[in-house]
């Protein structure tokens, strides 16, 4: 499995502190059928001293997969951030090497996060400028966005216009509460989620959950869906094109009955 999502790299944000608890993380990793994580520490984000500068990202993730192999632990990690939608982003781009910015795994990808409470004004116009540039971004765990939990339609005309979106793996086994829960079955329910990921941050606090989200996904939407989204995530590294979220109409529907009666819903 492939994990496009993560806090891995220590002492850069909300993620491991050092390296033993860096590699601990991975060892939970490995724990849940991980072979390959994409590092996405926290970038233009207020809380967390993240630099800028993408060297910093680079040099840990370089230091870690040294680490990793003479502990053993058989993880290969690349390099990615996690974008907080800011006005500068775009300028911050077009600056290249001196903007800081790194897409996952130097593929056409970025994940981007929107702020928790809202989507910010002129989001749609940021999607539609990036895919101009030749970037398709990531919408980080919508299912926590509250405008868009409340209503997904705002989500889909973001996919509509080239967005594509990642849920996490710990909203789908009820982690984050039952409403975050049910936001993220319903996304994925109606087709507006590409990717599975686990956002850890650590190994007990936080950690990865893939296994277990993938199988509830096998329970509720079919080994069809599994399939989709691990090979996402595989076309994401060789930077290929991901098709649209409908797994076959049959699976969809019949996810978006089993969401329906889970929760309560009547449409």
């Amino acid at each position: 499995m492939i994990d496009i999502h993560n806090h891995i790299l220590p002492g850069i944000d909300d993620g491991p502190t050092n390296w033993d608890e860096a590699l601990e993380l991975a060892r939970n990793a490995v724990e849940n059928g991980i072979t390959t994580v994409i590092a996405t520490p926290h970038h233009a984000h207020e809380l967390y001293n993240n630099p800028n500068d993408h060297r910093q990202v680079e040099s840990l993730t370089e230091q870690l997969n040294e680490r990793l192999k003479l502990a053993g632990i058989p993880l290969q990690v690349h390099s990615g951030q996690e974008i907080r939608v800011h006005q500068d982003l775009l300028d911050r781009w077009d600056e290249g090497e001196t903007g800081g910015l790194l897409t996952l795994g130097y593929t056409q990808y970025m994940l981007i996060e929107l702020p928790s409470s809202r989507v910010p004004e002129g989001t749609e116009e940021l999607v539609y400028e990036l895919i101009l540039k030749g970037i398709i971004p990531i919408i980080a765990h919508p299912e926590r966005n509250r405008e868009l939990a409340n209503d997904p339609e705002q989500l889909r005309r973001l996919v509509d216009n080239g967005a594509l979106a990642q849920v996490t793996a710990h909203a789908l086994t009820g982690v984050f509460g039952r409403g975050v829960e049910k936001a993220a079955w319903m996304m994925c329910a109606q087709g507006l989620i590409h990717f599975v990921a686990s956002d850890a941050h650590h190994a007990t606090k936080r950690s990865f959950g893939l296994r277990e989200a993938y199988e509830r996904i096998q329970e509720k939407m079919g080994v069809q869906a599994v399939h989709y989204y691990k090979r996402n995530a595989q076309l994401l590294l060789d930077n290929a094109s991901i098709q649209p979220a409908a797994v076959t109409t049959a699976a969809t529907e019949g996810a978006w009955s089993k969401v329906k009666q889970l929760f309560g819903l009547r449409k």
